[in-house]
């Protein structure tokens, strides 16, 4: 489906936002001194957070994290201030595991977060601690072509043409990509066919690939800025940024069969029982499911996870006719050892299409 999208949004909804969410939460496991804030003990001395995210959200925590620090300064009295950090969703993953101090991580698939908890950083039951299995946003594949498409891309099929070059980020790095190389196997075997045929389908694409960048906006910008390939393969949100910077000119493409791009949220707990900032991390990621919140990655271009603002702001997505998600692959655990584990799929077929 081709589809523009165009600005400027509705403002966010005023900040409002209950006392589960920063007042009341419990605290699960101990730290080692107390938290600071007037709300755990007294004190007024400023805290720091350090929030880990993948690349392509930096604009929404650009606006939405000066609400949270402004929210938490009106209900206990201290100053916050919430660091941040940005790149491709392995690496950062990979990052907290060799020692960065996150104190929360809103990663771009719960199986980076799978591997934060294989190393001890985060609890086992990290997805129960909020609703929606601690999801924050949503999103769907798109492809955006060059100006009147003129290699006639409209499907999953169209890019195995001979002649179309791809750009999508590499799997081993970026989240986004290992969301693309889902959206590429499911459009066969979500749709009737067999593992060997979606095999098949992945590699042929593969083959047509110009250029594997690190993460998501490294890949719109080899695309968009270095005019590489004629198609890219990135998150719907992308496609929408590069609409209202003018970076792109036509409409892109949202296959109607697609997958569900689910981005998760996790407080680091063995980072946070150790520095004493439990309190406030799990209250930012409270947060980030809030309406105030939720309206701003809606606007950001996420799909949000917020039933009422979805029911306000849908009209702006394109529609999807079928939705699959990791789920329907088995879940993240069976994703990452079947796919991008040693010598998974991932590796098969690349070694292979090179």
């Amino acid at each position: 489906m081709l589809y523009s999208f165009s600005s400027p949004f509705p403002s966010a909804a005023p900040l409002a936002i209950t006392g589960l969410l920063l007042g009341g939460l419990a605290l699960t496991g101990c730290s080692p001194r107390p938290e600071g804030g007037a709300g755990a003990g007294g004190s007024d001395a400023p805290q720091e957070l350090l929030l880990v995210s993948y690349a392509v959200t930096k604009g929404a925590y650009d606006r939405i994290l000066p609400k949270f620090e402004a929210d938490w300064k009106a209900r206990t009295g201290q100053t916050i201030n919430v660091k941040t950090s940005y790149g491709g969703s392995g690496s950062q993953t990979r990052a907290i595991i060799d020692g960065l101090d996150a104190d929360v991580a809103t990663l771009a698939l719960a199986g980076d977060v799978l591997k934060l908890q294989a190393a001890g950083l985060v609890q086992p039951g990290w997805e129960k601690e909020l609703p929606d299995g601690s999801m924050i946003t949503n999103s769907v594949v798109a492809f955006i072509t060059r100006d009147g498409n003129p290699k006639g891309v409209q499907s999953w099929a169209d890019l195995t043409k001979p002649g179309v070059t791809l750009v999508t980020a590499n799997p081993k790095t970026s989240g986004g990509a290992r969301w693309n190389f889902l959206g590429l196997w499911g459009s066969i075997s979500q749709t009737g066919g067999s593992e060997a045929q979606a095999r098949a389908y992945v590699s042929s694409v593969y083959r047509n690939v110009d250029n594997l960048p690190k993460d998501a906006r490294e890949a719109s910008d080899v695309f968009l800025k270095r005019g590489q390939g004629d198609v890219l393969l990135n998150y719907e949100n992308e496609a929408i940024l590069a609409k209202r910077s003018g970076d792109l000119k036509a409409p892109f493409i949202v296959p109607e069969v697609n997958i569900r791009i689910e981005g998760p949220v996790t407080v680091i707990d063995r980072n946070v029982d150790r520095k004493g900032t439990r309190k406030a991390a799990e209250a930012l990621a409270a947060f980030l499911q809030s309406e105030p919140a939720q309206e701003i990655f809606a606007e950001e271009g996420f799909r949000p996870v917020s039933p009422g603002v979805w029911s306000r702001v849908k009209g702006r997505f394109a529609p999807v006719r079928q939705l699959f998600s990791a789920g329907d692959f088995g879940g993240w655990d069976k994703i990452n050892a079947t796919f991008f584990g040693k010598d998974g799929v991932w590796d098969q077929l690349f070694s292979s299409s090179r």
